[in-house]
C-alpha cells in the first residue's frame, strides 16, 4: 500500500463523518435545484412566461432564499441547544447533562488554565479575554453563520417577493418593509417551528428509545431514569 492510499484510508477513518455529511449536502442541494427548476418551470409554463436553465435558476434568488432559510433555521437550533443545555437538563435523555450538573461548570472539570493539559488548545491554556472568547468560540461561530444567513434570507426573500409583485403589476417593498411582512415571517417561522420540534423530540426519544453503537443514545440497556452513561 502507497503513502497515498494510507493517507486516503486515514482521512477516511478520521473523518469519515464530515466526509459523508457533506457529499449528502451536494447531493441534496443539486436535487433542490433539480426539482426546484423543474417547478419554477412548471409555473412559467402555466403563467405564459418563459422558462429558465439550470444555471440561471441556481442563480436566482427564488433558489437561494429556498436555500438559506433551511440553513439559518438549521444554526437558530444548534445555538439555542447549545446554550440551553448549559442550564437546563432532561432526566434520562443521553442529549442532557446530569440533574444537579446545570451551569458552565469548574475550570478544574473544563480543563483551564493550570488544569488544562499539554495537549489543550493554547487559548484554553491562557488567560484573559483569549480564554473568554474560545469558552463561547462554538456559540459565537455558530451565531455568526445564524446571523448572516438570516440577513441572506431577507435579501434574496424580498428580491424574490418583488419579482412576484412585478409580474402582478404590484409596487415593489423596501427592505424594511418586508421585514415586517407576511411572507417574510410564514418563511421563517414554518422553518423555526420545525427545528425546535426536532430537538425537542430527540431529547424525549432518546430516554426511552436506543440506537446501539451511537453516541447520540445510551447503551441499550441503560435504565431509562440513567441520564448519562457515566451515573
Amino acid at each position: 500500500m502507497t503513502g497515498q492510499e494510507r493517507g486516503a484510508r486515514a482521512a477516511w477513518r478520521h473523518n469519515g463523518l464530515t466526509i459523508v455529511f457533506g457529499l449528502l449536502l451536494l447531493l441534496f442541494v443539486a436535487g433542490q435545484a433539480v426539482w426546484g427548476l423543474a417547478g419554477y418551470n412548471e409555473s412559467a409554463r402555466t403563467a405564459g412566461l418563459q422558462q429558465i436553465s439550470l444555471v440561471t435558476y441556481v442563480t436566482s434568488s427564488q433558489f437561494a432564499v429556498d436555500l438559506v432559510e433551511n440553513w439559518q433555521s438549521e444554526y437558530l437550533q444548534f445555538v439555542l441547544y447549545i446554550l440551553l443545555t448549559v442550564w437546563l437538563v432532561q432526566r434520562g435523555s443521553s442529549e442532557s447533562k446530569q440533574p444537579g450538573q446545570e451551569g458552565r461548570e469548574t475550570e478544574e472539570k473544563q480543563l483551564l488554565g493550570r488544569f488544562a493539559r499539554p495537549d489543550s488548545p493554547r487559548w484554553a491554556q491562557l488567560g484573559g479575554w483569549r480564554r473568554s472568547v474560545y469558552s463561547h468560540s462554538l456559540v459565537l461561530v455558530m451565531g455568526t453563520v445564524f446571523v448572516l444567513s438570516w440577513l441572506a434570507q431577507a435579501v434574496t426573500g424580498r428580491v424574490a417577493d418583488n419579482e412576484e409583485r412585478m409580474r402582478e403589476l404590484l409596487d415593489p417593498v423596501g427592505f424594511g418593509e418586508y421585514l415586517i411582512s407576511p411572507d417574510f415571517w410564514s418563511r421563517t417561522l414554518q422553518n423555526w417551528q420545525s427545528e425546535m420540534l426536532a430537538i425537542g423530540s430527540m431529547a424525549v426519544f432518546a430516554i426511552y428509545l436506543r440506537e446501539r453503537g451511537s453516541p447520540e443514545s445510551k447503551p441499550v440497556g441503560m435504565p431509562h431514569h440513567v441520564t448519562t452513561s457515566d451515573e
